[in-house]
């Protein structure tokens, strides 16, 4: 983290999602998630991230965040059939029209941290992570569409001509580095397998088009040439997008992740941050929180669930039951816990990693299998 309030702020706002929730002082969870306290906990929390005068962007936009907006987006959507929702809600409508906005206007708009403000090569990083969570937000609005609408294709032909052609990086995208690892603040590899995910859950079959197939080859490459040097948690993303990314991963490939994640199941059926990422010390020098948690435990199980197969089935009806029964009542939210410094539980910072771990548990609870 920076040394100062200032820069501690604005690597919050995109990929500072590391700075999370602490476990202690969690309230008692309820047995049986409510999908409505659920909703109510994201649209709260995306209501203030909306507002906040730090996630501010050029020409009225905001910040899309990998800890709030991003996850918010594609969790809350999930939502709507529990709901009885037709259409997207106000907040998510508000991320849709900015995310818009910003793709259209992409070569006027000022990115998100411009190299003149935070020295090189923030533009290029800046630039690279948001066309990707651009990509992500706009296709996954219109899967359940069937198509991909014009806006969508714009924010992902944007983000192909960033592509990195470097001989140390060719095929990848640059992304934002805030010295928060072991989370997306400085995970290059997870950028990329959202890029993945969103070339790969395009409708109308948009991964099989002739233009991309160079772009995607590379893609592909660079993924599977770095997956062996990273955590179990990117390698657990990893295998979410080699569901949507044709041959991305071979059947052989999908099963050692499976079976190197489930390895690390806990008895109660979550799964444990900390333990999904290798040798990290706390900055603040408190020791890790081993105890299963909901950002965790959503994005393994949703994860799971894509890939399929005998091998998931008990691990994941395991972990579907620690997250039915482990939604805090009082607001709604899944527990999380803080990867580098101990930061106040129910802070609007400190709850960054519980907006992240509950849009993963919906995600997972609501694509259960019946």
């Amino acid at each position: 983290m920076g040394k100062t309030v200032f820069s501690t702020v604005l690597s919050f706002c995109l990929v500072g999602g590391v700075m999370a929730t602490s476990a202690q002082g969690q309230q008692a969870a309820t047995a049986g998630w409510s999908p409505t306290k659920a909703a109510a906990y994201l649209d709260k929390r995306s209501t203030w991230w909306i507002s906040w005068p730090s996630a501010s962007r050029d020409q009225g936009t905001f910040c899309v965040s990998c800890h709030t907006a991003t996850p918010f987006s594609l969790g809350r959507a999930a939502l709507h059939s529990a709901l009885g929702e037709s259409t997207a809600s106000p907040n998510e409508q508000k991320v849709l029209d900015s995310v818009t906005k910003r793709v259209r206007m992409w070569h006027d708009i000022e990115p998100f941290y411009p190299d003149q403000l935070r020295g090189l090569p923030k533009t290029s990083e800046s630039r690279g992570t948001e066309s990707i969570l651009n990509s992500l937000i706009l296709v996954s609005h219109d899967v359940p569409t069937g198509h991909l609408s014009a806006d969508a294709r714009l924010a992902l032909t944007n983000m192909w001509a960033l592509q990195i052609k470097a001989a140390d990086m060719n095929g990848a995208w640059a992304w934002l580095q805030f010295h928060n690892a072991p989370f997306e603040g400085d995970s290059q590899f997870y950028g990329n397998s959202l890029a993945a995910i969103a070339i790969g859950s395009a409708p109308d079959n948009y991964q099989s088009d002739a233009a991309i197939q160079p772009g995607v080859k590379l893609l592909r490459a660079w993924l599977t040439k770095n997956m062996d040097a990273q955590t179990a948690l990117d390698r657990v993303v990893l295998l979410w997008a080699s569901t949507k990314l044709k041959d991305l991963l071979t059947p052989e490939q999908q099963a050692k992740i499976v079976a190197e994640t489930v390895a690390k199941q806990r008895e109660d059926g979550g799964f444990s941050m900390s333990a999904m990422i290798g040798d990290w010390k706390r900055h603040d020098s408190t020791p890790l929180d081993t105890s299963s948690d909901g950002y965790a435990t959503g994005l393994v199980a949703y994860a799971l669930e894509q890939v399929g197969g005998p091998e998931t089935v008990a691990p994941l009806k395991h972990a579907l039951g620690w997250l039915d029964k482990s939604q805090i009542d009082a607001d709604g939210r899944w527990p999380a816990v803080s990867l580098n410094n101990n930061r106040p539980v129910m802070s609007d910072t400190g709850l960054f990693m519980s907006d992240a771990a509950t849009a993963y548990a919906v995600l997972a609870l609501t694509n259960a299998p019946q």
